[in-house]
């Protein structure tokens, strides 16, 4: 029976049926298909239960396994998180904390700054006008010479060309914590030698673990941060004798009486030096530093480093500052002269046992029953920041960078104060 006889059966007017049927017809062309309900499978509703509690991977569990109990780097607070804390306006905070080179960079820094042409263009990878300064600066030819964003960021490329994971390093504590810190980041494992009493290195005991652990490369500081101890020729080269990568971090040389040793780079296939801008140009804001390598080893970290590492401004601010030596000769005399008067200074306080130093800070050990971090505690009320410690080798022991004189003069007047 076809659509039109089943019309006239259910409406007796043939108009009707007729259109009514058409209209179907018509409908059914233009309508895409759609499924019945019951075509649609249906969950049982212990099906859908055991959907909703099967467990779902949590964000962490895409985290590399080592990392999970990786405890975070503790940096200094910088002026405007210390201004909020301590209700004090930053010009106002006496910065003895993280060893920064409180006259800044030469007047050049801030010009060349004022006129930077193309910040909206992508930098040098090769950062090329500033390794080509650094080789007149240093005597060593530019193929030696690699830059990155601060010296951190060349100790963690060094990492992670030289490690592999379980791979072991030295490490003489107390020493810059960041050598520990990439280590563990890189799944490496460190091995430590700490340090003798007077804060110089255990070479035979050094000698013995490299034969026994093989590890694959020892991180040493020359002026080492934070006691301002230096490494001589004679113990490097005891060093340099054995199977190990030596990566001499030298962020402190220019306040030391010894050479850089960059340009052994040359001579020696197991040693990297490393240097910075922080300290010595007053650029620690900007980061930039900078390392030697032999050209063994310096083709594979050019491989690995990201390709625009060091920005713009901070390649022009490095150059503007190497531009005028006589200003970084005369800031650094000028802190040289106050590392003495502030070491004179600190031995007339009964409680505090201040170490030699050849860095631009001072190590003191509190004595006397005092407490470090109470002083530090009391002195940044005063808004004076000093650093403490409180790790087994340097429990007790608190580092004051050096300043301006007028800086000298509020710490000791803070130091008075918490006598009385």
């Amino acid at each position: 029976m076809d659509c039109s006889v089943r019309a006239r059966i259910r409406n007796p007017s043939p108009a009707v049926s007729q259109f009514s049927c058409e209209g179907r017809r018509r409908q059914a062309s233009r309508v895409s298909f759609r499924p019945m309900a019951s075509a649609v499978p249906v969950e049982e509703p212990a099906a859908a239960a055991a959907a909703e509690a099967k467990p779902r991977p949590s964000g962490d569990s895409f985290i590399r396994h080592h990392l999970r109990s990786l405890s975070a780097y503790q940096p200094i607070l910088p002026f405007e998180v210390l201004s909020a804390r301590l209700g004090r306006k930053p010009e106002d905070i006496i910065k003895l904390d993280a060893n920064e080179n409180p006259y800044g960079p030469p007047p050049e820094v801030a010009t060349a700054l004022g006129n930077l042409k193309f910040p909206y263009v992508y930098p040098d990878p090769e950062s090329r006008h500033l390794r080509a300064a650094l080789a007149e600066d240093s005597g060593l030819e530019l193929e030696h010479i690699l830059v990155g964003c601060g010296a951190d960021e060349l100790i963690d490329l060094i990492m992670r060309c030289v490690l592999e994971p379980g791979d072991k390093i030295v490490d003489c504590p107390p020493t810059f914590t960041m050598y520990e810190f990439d280590a563990s980041v890189n799944a490496a494992l460190v091995i430590k030698v700490p340090r003798l009493p007077d804060f110089s290195l255990d070479i035979a005991n050094i000698v013995k673990v490299v034969e026994q652990e093989k590890p694959k490369c020892i991180f040493l500081t020359s002026p080492n941060n934070p006691d301002g101890s230096v490494i001589n020729d004679e113990g490097l080269l005891k060093m340099l004798d054995l199977p190990v990568l030596v990566v001499l971090d030298e962020a402190y040389v220019e306040f030391s009486s010894l050479q850089s040793r960059m340009t052994w780079v040359k001579k020696h296939d197991n040693l990297i030096v490393l240097r910075t801008f922080s300290k010595r140009a007053g650029l620690a804001g900007l980061r930039v530093g900078y390392g030697a390598f032999p050209l063994s080893i310096i083709e594979y970290l050019w491989r690995a480093k990201q390709p625009y590492n060091v920005s713009v401004a901070a390649e022009v601010s490095a150059c503007a500052a190497l531009q005028n030596p006589a200003y970084l000769e005369s800031v650094k005399n000028l802190l040289l002269q106050e590392r003495e008067r502030l070491f004179n200074l600190l031995k007339r306080i009964p409680y505090l046992k201040p170490f030699p130093s050849h860095a631009n800070f001072i190590l003191c050990e509190v004595t006397s029953g005092k407490d470090a971090k109470k002083i530090k505690e009391d002195l940044a009320k005063m808004g004076v920041m000093i650093r403490h410690y409180d790790k087994k080798e340097l429990k007790g022991y608190i580092r004051i960078s050096v300043g301006k004189p007028e800086h000298t003069d509020a710490l000791m007047e803070g130091f008075k104060a918490l006598q009385l």
